[in-house]
């Protein structure tokens, strides 16, 4: 079962949603689909330039204020930072050093969880579609090349810093994966840097707390990375084989 969620032979196994409404939306005019865009970046921006205007700091000392559910309120925050493309690791430094290790990772797992099904609904709705509309396109292949990878894209794109991980979502939204793939291999990609860079965080504001095994869930992540690589290019050769 774990193979098929990995590696899908079929593109039909992508979510429902892909096939349903894929229809509706690729006979959705351009003219509409660049207000979807327009809304969507006007929304992006000004939450950015809220975010680079506000005294974050100030913000930050008034949420601690807030006891236990300091937590909530910092990954809920940090989710809408990393939506409006704020690097992910200094979010997650920050949660490490104003919660601690453990919490502060949790907290920082939960916000990119947050960003990350945020951002892949807001790009479905704005551009749901328009790799379908480009059939035959270079998008189009690329499309049918991620939902054929199915998880193993989604970790593979996750565990490498190709773009801000907002983005990455953005991107997501518009095509046909599967969300359930999506979210599960970006939780399941988030958690050795959340853990990792949280230890960090938390060893600025308390440098006893640093240790080797720090550096451990990061390379976890390169291990798991290295894995996948290889796995594609076995499974490459055994199509090339059979073809």
């Amino acid at each position: 079962m774990t193979e098929a969620l990995i590696f899908p032979r079929e593109v039909q196994t992508a979510d429902p949603q892909a096939t349903q409404p894929v229809t509706a939306t690729a006979s959705l005019g351009w003219k509409r689909r660049l207000t979807r865009f327009g809304v969507l970046g006007l929304a992006i921006g000004g939450l950015g330039a809220a975010a680079a205007i506000l005294p974050l700091s100030d913000i930050a000392d008034a949420v601690m204020a807030l006891g236990p559910a300091a937590a909530v309120a910092i990954a809920v925050v940090g989710g809408l930072l990393l939506s409006v493309l704020v690097p992910r690791t200094a979010i997650t430094l920050a949660c490490g050093a104003l919660l601690g290790a453990a919490t502060g990772a949790a907290t920082a797992l939960a916000a990119a969880v947050l960003a990350a099904t945020a951002t892949y609904y807001a790009g479905r709705w704005a551009g749901r579609g328009v790799l379908h509309a480009r059939a035959g396109s270079r998008l189009a292949r690329l499309d049918g090349w991620l939902n054929r990878r199915g998880l193993s894209a989604v970790l593979l794109v996750r565990f490498l810093p190709l773009a801000p991980f907002g983005l990455i979502g953005y991107a997501y939204g518009t095509t046909s994966v599967c969300r359930k793939r999506y979210l599960l291999g970006t939780t399941l990609a988030s958690i050795p840097s959340a853990v990792s860079y949280a230890v960090i965080g938390a060893a600025v504001v308390k440098p006893g707390e640093m240790s080797p095994l720090t550096l451990a869930p990061a390379l976890i992540g390169f291990v798991l990375t290295t894995t996948i690589v290889v796995r594609w290019k076995r499974a490459a050769r055994r199509e090339v084989a059979a073809a």
